[in-house]
């Protein structure tokens, strides 16, 4: 059906009708760009929140990649960035393929519109101009006639009028009257054919106008509507074909996060708890019986190792030792000492709070603050160290084979050029193996070194055959020489690694306890330097720090040597090390001239 023949006269509703169906076209064309607004945003959401949870560089969540979770955790991170880079392709496309088209289809039917119904109007003027002049003609052509009959009238009536009693004064009267009648029925003649004539050429018009005319003009109409409506069909289809070619990459993103949920191993991660925590020390074997039933007289600081009867003494603490760390040995009146179980005073030994005196345990606590520690992992329990020794040999073993193929890579080069002279001097490669063998020589060393301390941690792990036992006195070292230690760290071997050799044949053998404790004791307590102001709380969880609150006074008794830490006292009974960043320092000016 055609709008021309079924529409013909309905010009001003087409008109409002085509003007609906842009300002459809821009309203759909509105919505797309919103959504693909949407998408940015949405995308742009989701890869936030995909970083924010992203394990940071150097921190414990890059150490927790270790458990099947965290990695299942971390390809879902990675799966879902991904995932946000398919919805930022779908606001590409929709810009690309629906908003951009559509903004620029919007001008050209608009153009379009205006050009046909300026056609439209200007073939209706011209129909209402002809009208005009038909109905021009027409008035013309009845003025004409009314004027013709009258003056006939006036005619007649002036020629029968009997009361004219001069013959030339009828004779002028009648003649004049005629006159005007015949150039009044001229008139009217002239009038009718021109009205005839008008009126036969606007029928002509009026049939052009409605048969052909209009028509085409309104077929063209009705061509440019089909057309929009057709680019908005296309435009839908389009909407929805962006979504579809994004879903196999959605699917595979989805997939891979199925896969990594899929990976995770309750097994493997708590196997892995048991590889990162595992210390390689047995536990504590039985307690002895102590009788307090026999009668016997002890002293205050009496205490004896098992007789060779079987009868144990309960030993009492003095006062002056009371608090010191294990394994300083208590002060007794009598040399002997009562036999106290190991795990016991490792126990102590890790719930005491250690005195500033004892360096070497300060250093450990310091170096485990601040994430770093000795070169032979000493400061690890046996378990911990030795797998960190392991992965350390595995490290220069491949920085090994790395030289070991560039020299052989070089070795063959130096062929090369040895057979073919004009490629290159064979002695300009020597410099640069000569460096690469010092390389290996030098790793080599380095590997002996960390091996060297994996044997012998290996060699001093407790067997796992072996039944945990009491120690029948406290640690002795491997030759039997007597102990004389300083400081709870002095139960590891010269280079640092904790030893547990167990006998049950052998004791400690004690020169004189007192002199030891009282050499202890006579150590001077550091002056103090100055004073300082915590700016921050810190917590000082670690073995040798002290922990502070903000805005807390304490005295400096030893400056920051370089390594980040000062040592600060509260009172007589704590002090300990401090971040230097946490205070604000005030040395005394006889500190600073010293």
């Amino acid at each position: 059906m055609s709008w021309g023949t079924e529409l013909w006269d309905q010009f001003d509703n087409l008109e409002k009708h085509t003007q609906w169906g842009i300002e459809f076209v821009e309203r759909y064309t509105k919505f797309v760009k919103e959504r693909s607004e949407i998408e940015v945003s949405y995308a742009k959401q989701i890869r936030n929140l995909s970083k924010k949870y992203q394990p940071k560089k150097n921190s414990r969540e890059e150490e927790e990649n270790k458990y099947t979770s965290c990695r299942a955790f971390l390809s879902t991170l990675n799966e879902l960035n991904d995932y946000a880079g398919q919805h930022e392709i779908i606001a590409e496309n929709l810009t690309s393929q629906i908003i951009s088209e559509l903004t620029r289809y919007i001008q050209e039917l608009k153009a379009e519109r205006k050009s046909h119904f300026h056609d439209g109007r200007k073939a209706q003027q011209h129909i209402e101009n002809s009208w005009k002049q038909l109905e021009s003609s027409k008035r013309r052509f009845e003025r004409d006639c009314k004027e013709a009959d009258r003056a006939q009238q006036y005619f007649e009536k002036m020629d029968a009028d009997i009361n004219v009693t001069k013959a030339d004064v009828e004779k002028r009267c009648s003649h004049k009257a005629r006159q005007q009648a015949q150039m009044r029925h001229q008139m009217a003649a002239d009038s009718k054919s021109e009205y005839s004539a008008y009126l036969q050429k606007f029928n002509q018009e009026q049939n052009e106008h409605y048969y052909t005319l209009i028509p085409h003009i309104f077929q063209k109409i009705q061509e440019m509507e089909e057309r929009r409506i057709e680019r908005v069909g296309e435009s839908m289809k389009t909407f929805a074909e962006v979504d579809r070619q994004v879903l196999p990459i959605v699917g595979k993103c989805l997939d891979g996060m199925t896969k990594a949920a899929e990976s995770i191993e309750p097994k493997s991660d708590s196997k892995q708890v048991i590889e990162s925590y595992k210390s390689g020390f047995e536990p504590p074997g039985d307690v002895e019986f102590e009788d307090y039933g026999q009668a016997m007289k002890r002293t205050v600081s009496e205490s004896s190792l098992s007789n060779s009867k079987g009868e144990s003494k309960p030993d009492k603490p003095s006062s002056k030792s009371k608090g010191k760390l294990w394994p300083f040995i208590k002060k007794n009146k009598s040399p002997k000492q009562h036999k106290e179980p190991l795990s016991h005073r490792l126990n102590e030994f890790m719930a005491s709070k250690p005195k500033m005196h004892c360096f070497r345990s300060l250093k450990r606590g310091l170096s485990l603050k601040l994430g770093s520690g000795p070169e032979d992992f000493s400061h690890l329990p046996p378990e911990q160290r030795r797998k960190k020794l392991q992965a350390k040999i595995d490290d220069i073993n491949k920085d090994i084979q790395k030289e070991m193929d560039q020299k052989d890579a070089l070795a063959k080069m130096k062929d090369v050029y040895v057979k073919n002279p004009q490629m290159g001097d064979p002695s300009s490669v020597d410099p640069r193996l000569a460096e690469i063998s010092q390389t290996i020589e030098k790793l080599q060393l380095e590997a002996q070194k960390f091996e060297g301390w994996l044997a012998e941690v290996e060699g001093r792990l407790p067997a796992r055959s072996d039944p945990p036992r009491r120690q029948s006195g406290l640690y002795e070292t491997q030759n039997n020489t007597p102990v004389n230690n300083n400081c709870a760290q002095d139960r590891e071997s010269p280079d640092g690694s904790y030893t547990e050799e167990q006998s049950s044949e052998t004791q400690i053998k004690v020169p004189n306890t007192t002199e030891f404790d009282d050499e202890f004791d006579d150590e001077e307590t550091l002056p103090t330097i100055g004073t300082c102001k915590a700016l921050y709380p810190f917590e000082g969880h670690n073995e040798g720090t002290i922990s502070v609150a903000e805005g807390e006074l304490l005295y400096v008794i030893e400056e920051d040597k370089g390594d980040g830490w000062t040592r600060v006292r509260r009172n007589e009974e704590e002090e300990g090390y401090v971040p230097t960043s946490y205070v604000e320092v005030f040395l005394d000016t006889n500190a600073k001239d010293s």
